[in-house]
C-alpha cells in the first residue's frame, strides 16, 4: 500500500484567510468589506471541512477555525457598521 503525502485544502487557507482580512477591514475603519468578508468565510469553510473528509486533503481543524473566526467576525462587523451609522 503507498502512502500518499496530505495536502493542505486550499479551501481550508482561503477561509481562514478571508476570516482574518474579516477583522483587518473592520478594524482599518471598513465594517461593510469586514462583514463580507466573514460571510464570505463561512460557506468556504464549510467546503473546506466536506473536502478535508478525503484522506487526501488535510484542514479539517483550520476550516473548523475559519468558521469559528468568520462568525465572531460578522458580530463584531456589525457592531462596527452600527457604529459607523450612530456615529
Amino acid at each position: 500500500m503507498a502512502v500518499t503525502e496530505q495536502k493542505t485544502g486550499t479551501m481550508a487557507v482561503v477561509a481562514i484567510v478571508a476570516a482574518v482580512v474579516s477583522f483587518v477591514f473592520t478594524f482599518t475603519g471598513h465594517p461593510f468589506w469586514g462583514v463580507i468578508s466573514a460571510i464570505i468565510s463561512i460557506p468556504v469553510g464549510i467546503i473546506g471541512v466536506m473536502m478535508a473528509a478525503s484522506p487526501r486533503v488535510g484542514g479539517g481543524a483550520m476550516s473548523i477555525a475559519a468558521i469559528v473566526i468568520g462568525v465572531i467576525a460578522i458580530g463584531i462587523a456589525v457592531l462596527g457598521v452600527i457604529g459607523v451609522i450612530v456615529f
